[in-house]
């Protein structure tokens, strides 16, 4: 019976990271083929249009799977999850080049999607390593000072930072490592510029304060489900625990 229950636990353990990977590396495989093939317009503040490119949409999904997987499976978890979704980017560049490289029919779509698709891939990877390891280490850094405790302060304290390194470097690797930017002729650059770095920072600072009541409630059912009791406690931690034999006879 003991090691029905503890292999039900580990189970459970397993899934649970399989569908946060899941979706973090599914969202990174989505956003890289998005990417800046259109922007979209999310309202103003006042004259200040709010203009976000539609692979910055789900980004902010990436911060919570990680955030979680830190909270509960550590930090080295959180690392090589980081490591495969590089690995991710490459082999979608990898599949892009040779979709264009290989002979075949015209594809004028196709194309373009893949010029936009390897200016957002460039600027992302830059940025994806820059802002998902300085999440990861400022979340655990947040985590050591606090001694497991102020868990809304590890999860805004490290997504705020990663997500202002992230912007900041998508936004000028696109535009001065690709030239894809839809610029204004006329216009100022480094005003045009920092309007996208700011719009692009409010919408994920906007996304990461409102992920922080789901971040607490998914913490709390995933402690239970996952059988990961105690504050800040990690799953390396808190080991499967298994019943005792029953004395024969």
């Amino acid at each position: 019976m003991g090691m029905t229950v503890g292999m039900a636990v580990e189970e459970r353990r397993q899934v649970a990271f399989l569908v946060l990977a899941g979706l973090f590396l599914g969202t990174m495989g989505m956003l890289n083929i998005l990417g800046l093939t259109r922007f979209v317009n999310l309202g103003s503040i006042g004259s200040f249009p709010i203009v976000v490119a539609v692979g910055a949409l789900p980004y902010p999904l990436t911060f919570l799977c990680t955030d979680l997987i830190s909270e509960l499976w550590g930090e080295r978890r959180a690392s090589q999850l980081v490591w495969v979704g590089l690995l991710l980017n490459g082999w979608i560049v990898l599949v892009l080049w040779l979709g264009g490289a290989l002979p075949g029919t015209e594809a004028p779509v196709f194309f373009e999607v893949r010029r936009l698709a390897f200016g957002a891939v460039g600027a992302s990877m830059a940025a994806y390593m820059a802002a998902q390891f300085t999440d990861v280490r400022l979340f655990h850094f947040w985590k050591r000072l606090t001694k497991g405790r102020a868990l809304w302060l590890r999860n805004n304290g490290s997504t705020l930072i990663s997500q202002l390194v992230d912007t900041t470097a998508v936004v000028l690797i696109s535009h001065y490592g690709a030239h894809v930017l839809p610029l204004r002729e006329g216009e100022p650059l480094v005003m045009q510029l920092g309007q996208f770095i700011a719009a692009g920072y409010l919408f994920k600072l906007l996304a990461a304060l409102a992920d922080t009541l789901p971040f607490y409630l998914l913490v709390g059912a995933l402690r239970r489900w996952l059988e990961v009791p105690g504050e800040g406690t990690e799953l390396a931690d808190a080991p499967v625990a298994k019943e005792p034999m029953e004395a024969a006879g």
